[in-house]
């Protein structure tokens, strides 16, 4: 595992691109995400959309799962199911992705969403799926 494979990687990322995400840690297993709550991606009451919550989440949850796989190969999202538990309401959400256990064809991971107002932090969401390894495209 690299951080600069993971950031090239996460670099072409349109989606990451288009919120305004960034990489805030990665070491094996682990990788966390943090965007900021902007109104492009916000829901008709004003806080975060459960889109945003869940791109972060899958996506913090998928790189941790690529830091353990073997250069050369990419991961995808299996399935996924996330737990939605408070509004996104703050200036910016964190996604703490890790994985559970890491299998030779199956990698199981999860990941917390928090929304952070000044200096709290609130869990908002949790999520647990399942990444396979794949060639690049």
């Amino acid at each position: 595992m690299t951080d600069q494979r993971i950031r090239d990687s996460f670099a072409s990322q349109g989606l990451m691109t288009t919120l305004d995400a960034n990489l805030t840690h990665i070491t094996a297993g682990e990788v966390h995400i943090s965007a900021p709550l902007q109104a492009a991606s916000s829901q008709q009451h004003g806080a975060g959309h459960a889109g945003l919550t869940f791109a972060l989440a899958d996506t913090a949850a998928g790189y941790a799962a690529l830091t353990l796989m073997e250069t050369g190969r990419e991961v995808m999202t299996v399935e996924a199911k996330i737990n939605l538990m408070a509004p996104a309401i703050g200036e910016a959400l964190i996604a703490r992705g890790k994985v559970t256990r890491a299998g030779r064809r199956l990698t199981v991971v999860q990941a917390e969403v928090f929304a952070v107002k000044g200096d709290t932090e609130t869990c908002i969401a949790i999520l647990q799926g399942t990444m396979i390894p794949v060639d690049p495209a």
